[in-house]
């Protein structure tokens, strides 16, 4: 039985999700973790992103900043490419589209296929500036990752999926989660402050000795 059950609120296009998901993945074989994935979209379609950013220009570049901050504080910065993102000719995509092909690997293969899945996403959205808002992205990184591409697709574009995507942010709202990422340890309510591995490490070990 893991020591811990902690509920991970991410989004694949969130760059500090992307700082601390290898930091969680590392923790875990420490401290003997359960990480459920709750995907929670802050903006799920280009109508979003517009009311939340305003135009298409200004909403990459005051992301690309907040990139560059995260890029900062990253254990791997190197995987954090702002000049290829700028470059890109697409507008900065929203969450709903990865969120959903998340859901579509946890159906498939649980919550380990889901991780895999966000952190591909994340690489090829931060990495390579791919645009995780076409569905043909999300397929092929389905493909990349060796699901069967059939299969995906079909659960891709079923309604459960998109209601799996909606429960999560109705858990969310529940929670009053309001920002990603979000880790809460379960058996103690606790929300862990984002930070470098070895703070998370100690928050950790704080609440494993309150339910101990």
């Amino acid at each position: 039985m893991a020591a811990l059950t902690v509920d991970f609120f991410h989004d694949v296009v969130c760059c500090w999700c992307f700082n601390i998901s290898s930091r969680l993945r590392s923790l875990t074989e420490d401290f003997d973790l359960d990480i459920r994935h709750r995907t929670f979209v802050l903006q799920a379609s280009r109508a979003e992103m517009a009311a939340r950013w305003g135009s298409p220009e200004d909403a990459r570049e005051t992301i690309l900043e907040h990139w560059a901050v995260c890029r900062q504080v990253s254990d791997r910065p190197e995987l954090v490419d702002i000049d290829a993102m700028r470059a890109a000719q697409l507008d900065y995509p929203h969450g709903m589209t990865a969120a959903l092909g998340c859901k579509v690997a946890e159906r498939i293969g649980g919550q380990s296929a889901h991780w895999d899945m966000f952190d591909h996403l994340q690489h090829a959205h931060l990495a390579e500036a791919r645009n995780v808002a076409d569905p043909e992205v999300v397929l092929s990184a389905a493909r990349e990752l060796g699901f069967e591409a059939a299969a995906f697709a079909e659960i891709f574009d079923v309604p459960e999926t998109r209601r799996a995507v909606e429960a999560d942010r109705q858990k969310a709202r529940t929670l009053k989660v309001r920002a990603v990422p979000t880790i809460i340890v379960r058996e103690t309510g606790t929300r862990l402050v984002n930070g470098p591995r070895e703070d998370l490490a100690a928050q950790l070990r704080a609440a494993i000795r309150l339910v101990a």
